[in-house]
């Protein structure tokens, strides 16, 4: 159908939690997505006019952000990444909470060692990691990596990362430290500008809901 709103969802992290959220809105995915045999990408829905295409995290804001899909539910991390400014990003969803940060090898000394005016660091945020050192006067050299981090150091890749932290036992079990925390992350409502204004009568109802519903989860907490 043309006029199928497409909603966008990531694997990984955030799809546990926000699958319970869809259903509190109204929007369930077909039986088929929830067959772990099932390869396909694109799933209908309860709702006759919405479809769900589930895919990796840095390609729902794509995916939105171009109009391909018109709604999704994204990490806060991946939308300070690309910066997109056809995304407009209106509710907190108030799940998948961690941090993104610096880390390193532990020091032995317990001493913090002056950083250099260059550095180099593996991430698979290259964007930013370097607006964040920038505003330390620090120019990064950013290696990216799409996973597996954690072994930069050891393997001499990059003497620092930056990545998702949650409890922070990964990084302990590389012999890495958590030294700078960057910013706090969460689950975000993203439409597209283009596709609210050409639609508001379905998007904008959507919207509320969301907003409705994150609004209770603060109050409850």
């Amino acid at each position: 159908m043309a006029d199928t709103l497409i909603f966008a969802i990531p694997k990984g992290r955030i799809l546990d939690d926000a699958l319970p959220v869809l259903a509190r809105v109204g929007i369930e995915p077909a039986a088929e997505f929830h067959d772990p045999k099932n390869r396909s990408l694109r799933f209908g829905t309860n709702r006759a006019d919405m479809d769900i295409i589930r895919v990796r995290a840095f390609d729902v804001a794509t995916f939105v952000a171009h109009g391909a899909a018109q709604i999704g539910i994204v990490g806060s991390d991946v939308i300070d990444e690309f910066d997109y400014s056809d995304l407009y990003a209106p509710v907190d969803l108030n799940f998948g909470h961690c941090r993104l940060s610096v880390a390193e090898p532990v020091d032995e000394s317990g001493e913090r060692q002056p950083r250099p005016s260059h550095i180099r660091v593996a991430t698979k945020y290259p964007n930013i990691t370097r607006r964040h050192f920038e505003r330390q006067g620090v120019q990064a050299e950013c290696v990216k990596l799409n996973g597996a981090m954690e072994l930069a150091p050891s393997l001499g890749l990059a003497r620092q990362i930056v990545d998702l932290v949650e409890s922070g036992r990964t990084l302990r079990d590389n012999g890495l430290v958590e030294t700078e925390v960057i910013t706090q992350v969460s689950a975000r409502l993203i439409v597209n500008r283009a596709a609210l204004k050409k639609d508001h009568a379905r998007l904008g109802p959507l919207m509320s809901a969301f907003r409705d519903l994150a609004a209770e989860q603060r109050q409850a907490a």
